[in-house]
């Protein structure tokens, strides 16, 4: 039977829902009431629950029906109010002699049926303003003060429409279930019990509760007194606001002891009881006694009024807490509360207190210096609250009126930033946040009639307060709020007041089902609830009071002949002073370190930089030790006649260590460290030298007058160093018969008397300039007017004679070269080893005005060495020897006396030994208008336009003519135009043995013709706009598409934070970030999302295999495949800048997070904060530091600094391993980025949204690379050829088809690192084997060089093998697809094209159909020598070119121009050789080869006069980028006409 009892109780507790254990507590027999409040109404589950609605008596009052509330003007201020009708003197006692135990026991009992106030989300303000001038809140008249009110929670759905206002929502149970006793939920009871005895836990002493220790989400708000945070002192009680104030707590102890009071009871009389049987007895019986003295002692003392007679448990009535009954309960209650409270003992001894702040003594306790005391020193024992609940009890309250003592009205505690507070304002402005009907419309709900006039609103009629209420609302009564209106009562009927109490209560009371006189819910027997009815407070307090108190029998109220009557009538005048209002500055302490964390998170970049730098550095040190491994540096040498010394070169200039060695011939010879000479010193043609000594600061300097040059100023260790250098140089000059004058001055005024090396320089520049302007007859205000300020410089610089050295230097040659000695002879006439200004000027009026006579003569007596009038073969050959030396000795010794021979029996002197002048002449008869253009460079002096322009005209270019060649090479082609120089391509570049000529050939000019139609500047504008656009419009569609997608995302972000009112990454209430922090939330995110799809679809531009494949299909018609790498750049610094907003709008969101109360983070950030009341939020170094997004933040800048600094162009090229090595973080970027939005702190994470497909298809392709890395290849054979060139054939692995042009990337474990390395292949695809042509130009190609060698393969015995990925495409391969190519290769930029030509060949030999029908080759090279290989395989091209596809053209950019004097003769001698042999007398080609740069305009502008029926060019560049931004330039000129578009593909190395 007992059995069946407990299945079926078990059966009805599921059904309600409740939490019990039946079965395994046999003690208790009864439904547990559950403690949120649910299922309670079996009909309506959720009726008085935690969370529940507040029910409305009257429809909402809003501005707009729905949620705004009304503010100024509509209605008055609330502070306005509160100064109008609240203010007044304290001490008068209330009329109906109420207690103040009965007060704040009215307090308590809000508490357990209305919440505390729990702020909505997102963030809502009535702030209040502060009328200027106000006493209390502005003292300074600064009239932008303001009390915060933050709106209350409002339920969800709700405040949609008229129909559906906002309602606000209870965060504690209906109830009087003892909420305010054991907490609305079974975990916070869990936390308050002791789990022994069936007690709540205590805290040190008995009669104290725990203290929380930050447990509990108890409200524990600043100390508005002694300013103390935390929860140290906070009690734990059930209510969450119940220690806002001792009072509070005192009548909240009342419960906890009265719990532990019971529960040992019910041990001593039960004692086989277990813990929850025992805890679950007292608790229902302190609930029921708590519901019989709220309702049947409490209620009729404040109320006036007798609740009706208990009919029974009703379950149609709703409990729920009207808007009315919860601002009518607090407003009446608080117009009683008094400025202090009492303390005395059971002996009726009233105490004195000890003031918080001050130590001094008073007679009560101050209220407004009490509110959140921790550690109060009146209240550190058991007996201490003993003595306030006496005094409270006996303790008469303040009158019933509308007045509110200060400690309420003005010294309320604040919220946010303020100490301090109105409470009656801000009840007022919580009235219009729950929409309160008027106070006429409140009366007539419940029954009253409604004020007609202000005189009537009071009973005792303040007029000055009716008054100047009535100003404020307009005079119109029908316009009183219900809060004024109702505190306006008090004192008079107040059966406003005593309705709605009485209301509410009553509704409390029928509607709970598990109310105490409530016989059905088998709580109680009837004796039992007999026994409950019977209990008083006052009960109570006697059992939980440590000594027999003296109290009277009803304690809320103090009848005349009661015990311990009260002193006095409480007043302000003889309290404590209230603590001021403080304004606490949330960033107070933080500025500079935040200034200083955001300055350092900006020098990122710099920590980066300086670490590449040096990185850079070291490469490059250990670079140079690796190149001068196996030729280390000459050792420091002591010379015999020389000692060592500091060259100081200037004021400016860095003092470099030098070495003086005397030597014969009058020379002193300058050493540097490393032991090359870095200046002679001829004294050959001096008498005397001036020697100056400095006289002061230690003796150590000295200075050499060098006459006609730059002086010599040394720094020694010590005076004694220079005597001894002194000593040596006598010794010298008596060797040598030179005079040394000696003299001293001090070493200031040496310094400055001395000639640098840059002075002399500015000399120099303007004896060339006046030199120049004499002899081109320049306008003089270009070369420096003699009647200038500065004329006096001039005179003496063109006094000053040049030397040999300086010389040379002018023509950037070195001073021992037979070129510089011949000419240097012939123009020092007085042989005094100098050029004065008259013997220079001479010699370059021939070289710029002379005819081709007076040039041939001035160059056959340069070299006519023994002045005999003839030039002999051996002197011709020293002539030419001086060029060739001049040209890197480019000719061997044969070769030249080839040339020689050659010349001189074409000429018909084969038989002569010597020539004559008319002789040398004749012999360069054929190249007159050469002579006539040879001129004399001088470096760093410009030629004037006219010269310049006529010498920029002469180079070489394609170009028809329709007229038969002459049987000569040079013919005149126009009479109005000065003589060119033409040749022939049939006869000098595409000549072949037995080959026919026909009647149509192309031709070489020297001259650029002018264009036949000639635009406007803005018409060539729009044609160039018109070919970019041509040529570039895939790269332009899809940067735009991109670009749009990109600018769309970041769109859509602020979209939805700017106008959806729905969060969009939770799809819950907004979290009133955006409201927060607008600017920074929507930058920030905006920028994360653009970020999120850059970082995701770069990986797609990293994709090479992909890549290669698709730029094969269709769609190479709409993507630039071949830009990838550049989309790659773009994306990345387009991530970069994104990042920088990013990083920029979350500085802003953490300096408005720092400085906002937690009230708004906890909206913000439910799941990391939680509002209790404490304000202060966290500093910025915790977001920063202590959070997963602000760490990996930090971190992810840091990666990013180091990613994009080490893969610049600069550091890209000096450290290939070290931006090899960083670009590898790009893997730790991707997880930090992952991590750092997975902690979900602003919005869900969406990055993953992006990368996975990218993610995919990179996995694909990379491990579609890591498949071929693993296969070795062996390498066939290695060459180590000149100019550092590294040549490997290695076998060609099996299905490896590729295309000329294509580049793979290798790697060499044998180095010791598996870095990969990328080099355009130089085989073509029908070879059998693969070639690379690798120059060093770096460690890791300089050691793969060294691998390689000889010896390095010997030592190994065989070629070490290497690993291959590829091949990659790129956009050379394009040139098959233009019927003519352009092919420009510098440097080692050649590499794609040796491919290219030799595939081109071979395919037209074995008649493939391709589209391309000509090939113009164009191969700048610093010399000949450079890459000889490439030579070779251009000589293989020119033998297998049977169709003549190639037309190739060599520029040796070392020599000078062929019109400078220096190399007038090599060019000459170039023409002759292929005009003899069909073939360079450089390189042994037969292509054409030049001497400068390549000038790439005229040449493309005669390739439209060649093909003119050929609409698109294609030009393909590989090399440095100077070179290719010339080609740029050069297409972009030339597209400005509407001729053939020019398409420019280019790569940088």
């Amino acid at each position: 039977m007992a059995c069946n009892i407990c299945m079926l109780a078990v059966f009805g507790m599921v059904l309600a829902g409740t939490w019990t254990s039946v079965c395994a507590q046999g003690a208790i027999s009864w439904e547990v009431q559950r403690y949120d409040g649910w299922y309670n109404n079996l009909v309506d589950h959720s009726r008085g629950s935690v969370g529940s609605r507040h029910l409305r008596l009257l429809p909402a009052h809003y501005a707009d029906g729905v949620y705004q509330a009304f503010l100024e003007p509509h209605v008055p201020n609330a502070r306005s109010i509160s100064n109008v009708a609240m203010q007044g003197k304290s001490g008068l006692p209330s009329t109906k002699n109420r207690t103040v135990l009965g007060v704040f026991f009215g307090f308590h009992v809000l508490s357990e049926i209305i919440g505390p106030d729990k702020y909505g989300c997102p963030v809502e303000f009535l702030n209040i303003p502060v009328p200027a001038g106000d006493p209390m809140f502005d003292t300074n008249d600064a009239r932008n003060m303001v009390l915060p009110y933050q709106r209350t929670q409002s339920s969800p759905g709700t405040g949609q429409s008229p129909s559906n206002p906002r309602q606000q929502v209870n965060s504690v149970t209906a109830w009087i279930d003892g909420s305010s006793i054991y907490g609305c939920s079974n975990s916070w009871s869990d936390a308050l019990r002791y789990f022994s005895g069936g007690k709540l836990t205590s805290g040190s002493h008995q009669g104290f509760p725990m203290n929380t220790d930050g447990k509990l989400l108890m409200w524990n708000a600043k100390d508005v007194s002694t300013n103390q945070c935390g929860s140290k002192g906070i009690y734990g009680f059930g209510g969450a606001r119940s220690n806002e104030s001792p009072f509070l707590q005192a009548a909240s102890i009342i419960w906890f002891r009265y719990h532990n009071y019971l529960a040992e009871k019910f041990a001593k009389e039960n004692p086989l009881w277990s813990d929850e049987d025992l805890f679950q007895h007292s608790r229902k019986w302190v609930i029921a006694i708590y519901q019989n003295i709220v309702l049947y002692e409490w209620l009729p003392v404040f109320a006036q009024g007798n609740a009706s007679i208990y009919a029974g448990y009703k379950q149609y009535v709703d409990p729920g807490i009207s808007p009315e009954f919860q601002a009518a309960a607090i407003q009446s209650i608080a117009t009683m509360l008094p400025p202090g409270v009492f303390m005395r003992n059971t002996n009726c001894s009233y105490r004195n207190v000890k003031d918080i702040n001050s130590n001094n003594l008073y007679p009560a306790l101050r209220m407004c210096n009490s509110y959140w005391n921790r550690e109060n020193p009146n209240l550190k024992h058991t007996t201490d609250i003993d003595e306030l609940l006496l005094g409270m009890s006996s303790q008469i309250a303040e009158k019933e009126d509308n007045i509110v003592v200060e400690d309420v009205r003005d010294y309320w505690y604040g919220f946010m930033k303020y100490s301090r507070t109105d409470f009656v304002a801000m009840s007022i402005q919580r009235g219009r946040d729950l929409g309160l009907s008027t106070y006429n419309n409140v009366r007539e709900f419940f029954g009253l009639e409604p004020v007609q006039s202000w005189e009537k609103l009071s009973a005792w009629n303040n007029t000055e307060v009716i008054k100047g209420l009535a100003a404020l609302y307009g005079n119109d009564i029908s316009k009183l709020e219900f809060i004024p209106g109702i505190m306006l009562e008090n004192g008079g009927s107040e059966k406003l007041f005593h309705a709605i109490l009485l209301n509410q209560f009553e509704r409390l009371r029928d509607g709970d089902r598990f109310w105490f006189e409530n016989e059905k819910n088998g709580l109680f027997t009837k004796e039992e609830i007999k026994q409950i009815q019977n209990t008083t407070l006052r009960d109570v307090l006697a059992a939980v009071i440590s000594a027999d108190p003296d109290l009277q029998l009803n304690v809320f109220k103090w009848s005349t002949g009661d015990p311990c009557p009260q002193p006095e009538q409480i007043t302000e005048e003889v309290l404590a002073n209230c603590t001021p209002l403080v304004v606490t500055d949330y960033f107070q302490g933080s500025a500079a370190g935040f200034g200083i964390l955001i300055a350092a998170i900006c020098c990122f970049p710099l920590v980066s930089f300086v670490i590449a730098w040096i990185v850079a550095h070291t490469r490059k040190r250990n670079f140079k030790k690796l190149q001068k491994g196996k030729n280390p540096c000459t050792e420091k040498q002591t010379f015999s006649e020389g000692m060592e010394a500091t060259e100081w070169r200037g004021s400016k200039e860095i003092s470099h260590q030098v070495y003086l060695q005397f030597q014969a011939n009058h020379l002193i010879k300058v050493l540097d460290s490393r032991c090359s000479v870095i200046r002679s010193i001829n004294l050959q043609h001096q008498n005397e030298v001036d020697l100056i000594q400095s006289n002061n600061k230690g003796h150590k300097v000295l200075l050499l007058k060098i006459p006609k040059e730059y002086d010599l100023v040394l720094f020694f260790n010590g005076e004694e160093d220079r005597s001894s250098f002194i000593r040596n140089l006598k010794v010298f000059f008596e060797r040598n018969d030179l005079a040394l004058n000696l003299s001293e001055m001090k070493e200031q005024e040496l310094l400055k008397k001395a000639v640098t090396k840059q002075q002399r320089s500015q000399i120099l520049e303007t004896f060339f300039r006046h030199s120049l302007s004499q002899v081109l007859e320049i306008d003089k205000s270009d070369a420096g007017d003699f009647t200038f300020e500065a004329s006096q410089k001039v005179r003496e610089a063109l006094k000053c004679e040049l030397s040999r050295a300086e010389f040379a230097e002018s023509l950037g040659l070195k001073p021992q070269a037979l070129f510089v000695e011949s000419m240097f002879s012939l123009a020092d006439k007085d042989g005094n080893g100098y050029l004065s200004f008259r013997e220079f000027l001479d010699i370059l009026v021939i070289f710029m005005k002379g005819s081709p006579e007076e040039k041939s003569k001035l160059m056959f007596t340069m070299y006519d060495i023994d002045e005999n009038g003839y030039l002999s073969k051996e002197e011709f050959f020293r002539m030419l020897r001086s060029f060739i030396e001049i040209s890197n000795n480019c000719l061997s010794k044969d070769l030249t006396q080839q040339v020689i021979e050659s010349m001189f029996q074409e000429a018909g002197f084969q038989d002569k030994e010597e020539l004559t002048w008319e002789d040398f002449h004749f012999l360069l008869k054929d190249h007159d208008n050469v002579l006539r253009s040879t001129k004399l460079c001088i470096q760093g002096v410009d030629v004037p336009g006219p010269f310049k322009q006529n010498i920029n005209n002469r180079v070489s270019f394609i170009s028809k003519n329709n007229h038969n060649p002459t049987n000569g090479v040079y013919t005149n082609i126009d009479s109005h135009e000065p003589q060119q120089m033409v040749y022939s391509v049939e006869q000098e570049v595409r000549r072949r043995i037995g080959k026919k000529k026909t009647s149509y050939q192309p031709h070489l000019y020297t001259e650029a013709r002018r264009e036949k139609y000639h635009k406007s500047k803005v018409q060539q504008k729009i044609q160039q706009f018109k070919r970019f656009i041509e040529n570039y419009r895939r790269h332009i569609v899809c940067v735009v598409i991109f670009s749009a997608i990109s600018a769309g995302l970041f769109a859509e972000r602020a979209f939805y934070l700017a106008v959806t009112s729905k969060d969009y990454a939770y799809g819950t209430p907004k979290s009133g970030v955006a409201e927060t922090t607008f600017v920074g939330i929507i930058i920030s995110r905006g920028s994360a999302a653009t970020i999120s799809l850059m970082y995701s679809y770069i990986l797609l531009t990293m994709c090479r295999n992909l890549i290669t494949f698709l730029r094969e299909t269709f769609l190479n018609r709409y993507i630039p495949f071949d830009a990838a790498v550049d989309f790659h750049r773009w994306i990345a610094m387009a991530a970069v800048v994104f990042s920088i907003l990013h990083t920029a709008g979350h500085v802003v969101n953490v300096y408005i997070f720092s400085v906002s109360p937690l009230s708004i983070l906890s909206c913000m950030f439910s799941k990391v904060f939680v509002d209790d009341g404490s304000d202060l939020p966290q500093k910025y170094y915790w977001w920063f530091f202590e959070t997963v997004p602000g760490m990996t933040g930090v971190l992810l800048l840091v990666v990013l600094a180091i990613m994009y600094i080490f893969s610049s162009r600069h550091f890209r090229r000096i450290s290939f391993r070290g931006f090899w090595i960083t670009h590898h973080l790009y893997m730790l970027l991707y997880i930090l980025t992952i991590i750092h939005g997975s902690f979900a702190l602003i919005q869900q994470p969406r990055f993953y949204i992006y990368l996975i497909v990218p993610a995919i298809i990179y996995l694909g392709d990379k491990l579609m690379s890591l498949s071929r890395k693993k296969t070795e290849l062996s390498v066939v054979k290695a060459e180590l050829l000149p100019s550092g060139v590294t040549h490997l054939k290695f076998q060609r692995p099996q299905d490896f088809d590729y295309k000329s042009g294509q580049w793979v990337r290798i790697a060499c474990l044998s180095l010791g690192t598996n870095e990969y390395h990328p080099f355009t292949l130089t085989s073509a695809p029908h070879e059998e084997t693969l070639r690379l042509h690798i120059r060093a130009a770096g460690p890791w190609t300089t050691r793969l060089r060294e691998l390689y060698s000889p010896e390095s393969v010997a030592e190994i015995n065989g070629y070490p093998k290497i690993y291959l990925d590829g091949p990659f495409g790129e956009g050379h391969q394009e040139w098959n697809k233009f019927e003519v190519s352009v092919l420009v290769g510098g440097g080692i930029g050649v590499t794609p094209f040796a491919s290219i030509l030799k595939d081109l060949v071979f395919k037209s030999s074995v008649n493939s159909k391709i589209l391309c029908k000509k090939i113009y080759f164009i191969w700048v090279t610093r010399t000949q020598r450079q890459f000889e290989w490439l030579a070779d395989i251009i000589r293989e091209v020119e033998e297998n070119d049977k169709n003549d596809l190639v037309s190739i053209h060599i520029y040796i950019t070392q020599l000078a121009e062929k019109f400078d004097l220096r190399t007038t003769m090599l060019y000459i001698c170039e023409r002759h050789f292929q005009k003899v042999l069909n073939q360079s007398l450089f390189t042994g080609l037969r292509s054409i080869t030049h001497f400068g740069r390549p000038p790439f305009v005229p040449f493309f502008n005669s390739l439209q006069e060649v093909h003119p029926e050929v609409r698109k060019i294609g030009v393909f560049s590989c090399g440095p980028p100077g070179m290719t931004k010339n080609v740029e330039k050069a297409c972009q000129q030339l597209n400005k006409r509407d001729q053939a578009h020019f398409m420019h593909h280019y790569e940088n190395f």
